[in-house]
Parts: structure tokens; sequence; C-alpha cells
């Protein structure tokens, strides 16, 4: 029933078409063409208006031939940069981009996959629950087309994300991660002719990024210092500089206590500071949750149907957890119970970037056995 040519072209076809996080129109509207073609009818809700894409996300509901509660199966639309005239080049079954962009096969393998299923059930019908495909927007930008994604429109209440490596690896936990931004307020002043009349914000905030964790706090919790800027001219005194992080553990706790941490280093250097001019220095700290940690047990029926379904077609599935996150988190905090599956992508969002077409087809295999048995009645359980 698969057909690994025409997923393999296909899959090529995509590499082609440029989607880079808030441009994806063009792609998105090459697949709601491609689906309509097929007989399947399409629609864009308006998370644009918030994401700032110039298109929505791409929704395609599938009519089940049982009765039995719908799949959600996402792939997002975006890539990350460089990503301007992907030339690829094939070797040894290994397929790759020739060094000077991303290859973009995060996430176009998993958008190849769904449009083989698709195809699949319009030439070989078996019995399937009903289907929700979504194609998101701005995913890594901050997984902006899920957490905008009109949900009204999706009954799925357990679904799977095509969004990570190794086919034979289904991510079941991943962390919550904050951002966190802060700004210190010292006061100008010329730095050679009165610099006691000064307060340098660059010096507070050296001190306090000094006195902060980072790198991998536990074998579950990690935190970074990203950005960090101030200063305008170098004989001036410099009023104003800012730092920004995140932080990510998969216990909601241990985050909290790395936010007490922050907090607590800033209060105590601008405790400790000798003298204020004009009630200066100051600071304002902010914290952003990005997304919300997620776990799901081995014993899930939803698990045991991706690991049922890999052993029909010859894959060993385990499970993994993963330190990044994607459109699953979301999801889950939704209330939709999903796993992330692996479709063969490597060295993502670099471009040494490529991807075995094996592990591309083994992919496609295991979603399609995941359809098949879930309208068998297994999943109708879970």
């Amino acid at each position: 029933m698969l057909n690994p040519e025409r997923l393999i072209l296909e899959f090529k076809t995509l590499l082609g078409i440029e989607s880079p996080s808030q441009k994806e129109a063009k792609l998105a509207y090459y697949l709601a063409d491609l689906f309509e073609a097929l007989g399947y009818p399409v629609f864009f809700d308006k998370s644009g208006e918030a994401t700032g894409s110039n298109v929505g996300n791409l929704i395609l509901k599938i009519s089940g031939t049982i009765q039995a509660p719908p799949l959600l199966l996402c792939a997002h639309l975006d890539t990350v940069g460089p990503c301007e005239g992907i030339e690829v080049i094939e070797e040894n079954g290994i397929l790759k981009s020739n060094g000077k962009t991303i290859l973009g096969a995060d996430d176009k393998a998993g958008i190849a996959i769904l449009i083989e299923l698709a195809r699949i059930l319009k030439e070989n019908p078996f019995p399937h629950p009903p289907l929700e495909l979504i194609f998101t927007t701005t995913e890594e930008i901050g997984l902006l087309g899920a957490k905008n994604l009109d949900y009204k429109h999706i009954e799925s209440r357990y679904g799977l994300v095509l969004d990570a490596e190794n086919p034979e690896e289904v991510i079941h936990a991943a962390p919550s991660s904050y951002q966190f931004h802060l700004k210190v307020y010292g006061k100008s002043a010329h730095a050679g002719i009165e610099p006691e009349k000064g307060i340098n914000a660059i010096k507070l905030l050296a001190q306090i990024v000094s006195g902060l964790p980072s790198g991998r706090i536990d074998d579950e919790t990690t935190m970074n210092i990203g950005k960090i800027n101030g200063g305008k001219y170098v004989n001036v005194v410099p009023d104003l500089a800012f730092v920004e992080g995140e932080m990510r553990s998969h216990k909601e706790e241990k985050l909290e206590t790395l936010m007490s941490e922050v907090r607590r280093s800033v209060e105590e250097v601008f405790a400790n500071y000798p003298h204020k001019i004009d009630n200066l220095p100051s600071f304002k700290l902010d914290f952003h949750r990005v997304f919300k940690a997620f776990y799901i047990s081995e014993k899930d029926p939803l698990v045991q149907l991706v690991k049922q379904a890999g052993e029909k077609v010859g894959l060993n599935i385990s499970l993994r957890k993963k330190e990044g996150g994607s459109d699953a988190n979301v999801f889950n905090e939704k209330g939709i119970k999903t796993l992330i599956i692996g479709t063969g992508m490597q060295k993502v969002h670099t471009t040494e970037e490529f991807i075995k077409t094996s592990d591309l087809i083994k992919s496609a295999k295991l979603v399609l056995e995941v359809v098949k048995l879930a309208g068998k009645n297994p999943f109708s359980r879970a």
C-alpha cells in the first residue's frame, strides 16, 4: 500500500518550497491544492492574526470508516533558516543540502508522510477512525501556531506529532520551558569627566549574571543565559543593560526554585549597592512560560498502540524523553494526549541536516500501521 518512491519524490518537492516562520503561505497553499485535488476538504483557521504568519494553520479532516474517537496527526509547516535556495543532494540513500542551508526535513518529512497517508486512504480504503490532520505555522518561533489553533474545530483527544529524529523512538515526555527578561536601569554620565555621577548598568548586570546558575543543573533541568546587551557609547556610563535567558525542567517545582534563585540574586545585588542616585539603580524582571511539560505513561493505551504498530512493521519502539519543545507540549496542555514520532531527520537546525530515505519510509510505515490498528478498536478504548 505504501509507495516509497512516491513518498520520497513528494518529500523532495516539499524541500524545494521555502517556508520560513511567518512565511508559510506558499507551502500551505500547495498542500491545500494537493489535498483538494484528492477530494479532501480543507480549511485555514485565523491564527495568522495572532502569530504574524501570512497564513493560518491548515486543517484537513478525513472521515472515519468506523465508529471510533478521532485521531490527530500533526506536522509543522515552517523551517528555521538559512532556507533560501535549498539544493538537495542525494548520496547513498541519504538526502542533505549543499551545506549552505538547512535541508528542511524538520518538518517536511512529517508533512510528506501525512500526504502519503492521505493518498493511501483514497487508493486503498481500510477501516480507520476519523483523522484530523493539522499543519501548524510558526512552530519554530514559540509553537505559536499550535497555541493559536482554533480548537473549536478539533475533536480529537489523542494524537501524534511527527517531529522527532529516530523512527524507532517515541517521545512520551518533554519539559516545561520559561524565559526570563531582566532590565537593569543605571544612570548615564560622561565616562571621562564625571563617572562618579553615573551608575554603570552593565557592571551591575555582570554581577547578577556571574551569580546565576547556568548549564545543566541536574539530569532533568537546564538553564541558559542566551542574550545580553547594554550601553551605546564607550565614553558614556551605560544607563541600561538587559539579559534574556531560559530554563527547562521536567519538574515544575524545580523551575519555581530556579526562578526564586534568579529573583533573589537580583535583589541581593541591588540591596548591596552602596548608594543610589535619583532612586537608581532599579530593575525589571519578568518570567514567561513558553511551553508546559507533559508525561505519558508507558502503560497508556496510546503508547501501547504505537508499540504494537512498531512490532507489526518490524520496529523495536523505545520510549524517550525530549528536552526540546514541540506542538505536542501545547496539545497535551489542551487536553489532547499526544506522543511525538520520529521521522528520520538528523542534525536539525544546522546546515549539516540530513535524512536517510530508509528512515523516512520506516516512519511512514509506522504511522500507517498506527492508523490501521486504531481502526481495530484498541485505540477506541484508549
